[in-house]
């Protein structure tokens, strides 16, 4: 078990500057106070125990905690060991976007009417995102899984309604598959293809989901995997591959090929008669 307290705050820039705390608390007593934004919290580890609303909580491992702007609650330990968590604190502004953009909002403020809930699918939709935020991961895909988890929130805990379904917008479709071919290894963000296609970026997420079966940022993943393959028999390395396509680092590549084809990018490399590491010529 891992001792003292440990904290990493920072901020998504490509979330429109949502802040993020991920921590680990054994002695921390928070008094009091209250935030301006919302407060979404999972707990991975121990147990918090807090007083909002006017009741005593308990926040177990596995739990979520939810509180709207301006209301006053505290913190510590429910446990000797204490408590781990990940938190997201978005403005009004950024929860009222997600909304705005699928005509869901009805003005006023998003409210959570409870402090602690169990739900396993969100909890793990909110960790997924958290990690996927601690990396140097594309802004495309961390703006159309933040969409994706925010809706899901709001619908399920803030009594906001279901979106309309997905419409057909073919020429959208193709343009934005068009836009992201042409740039697999520098891809634009949500808010760049949705505004090359004249549509609000989570209405345009939603469409191309609705017609192609993937989210944007999956999509762009198949198709680069499809230029490795092609890249990977004509002899370039694996490192080479992974540089011109735009994926992280070659790890990177390791894993999304091998996920997808069962086998490492060298393997395949070395069996279209490729031996050894050596870059293609020229």
């Amino acid at each position: 078990m891992e001792t003292g307290e440990q904290t990493r705050f920072w901020r998504a820039t490509g979330l429109g500057g949502v802040e993020l705390l991920q921590a680990r608390y054994v002695e921390q007593c928070f008094a009091p106070h209250v935030h301006e934004g919302y407060v979404i919290t999972v707990l991975e580890d121990g147990a918090q125990s807090f007083r909002h609303r006017g009741s005593e909580h308990l926040a177990p491992v596995g739990s979520m905690v939810l509180i709207n702007p301006d209301e006053l609650h505290n913190g510590r330990k429910a446990v000797e060991q204490g408590w781990r968590y990940r938190g997201f604190y978005p403005e009004f502004e950024h929860l009222r976007t997600v909304l705005d953009e699928l005509g869901l909002d009805r003005g006023g403020l998003p409210s959570f009417n409870c402090s602690v809930l169990y739900d396993p699918e969100l909890a793990r939709r909110f960790l997924t995102l958290h990690r996927l935020l601690e990396q140097p991961t594309e802004t495309l895909q961390q703006q159309t899984l933040w969409r994706e988890t925010v809706l899901l929130l709001l619908q399920r805990y803030a009594k906001v309604p279901e979106a309309p379904a997905a419409g057909n917008e073919p020429q959208a479709v193709q343009r934005a598959k068009e836009l992201l071919a042409a740039r697999l290894s520098e891809p634009p963000s949500l808010e760049e293809l949705a505004a090359a296609v004249n549509l609000s970026p989570f209405h345009f997420a939603r469409i191309f989901r609705r017609a192609t079966g993937l989210p944007p940022h999956t999509w762009l993943t198949q198709r680069r995997l499809e230029q490795a393959r092609a890249l990977l028999k004509e002899g370039c390395a694996p490192g080479e591959v992974a540089a011109r396509l735009g994926f992280a680092d070659q790890s990177h590549l390791n894993r999304q090929f091998k996920q997808s084809y069962g086998v490492a990018p060298g393997v395949y490399r070395q069996a279209h008669g490729h031996a050894g590491s050596r870059s293609r010529p020229g």
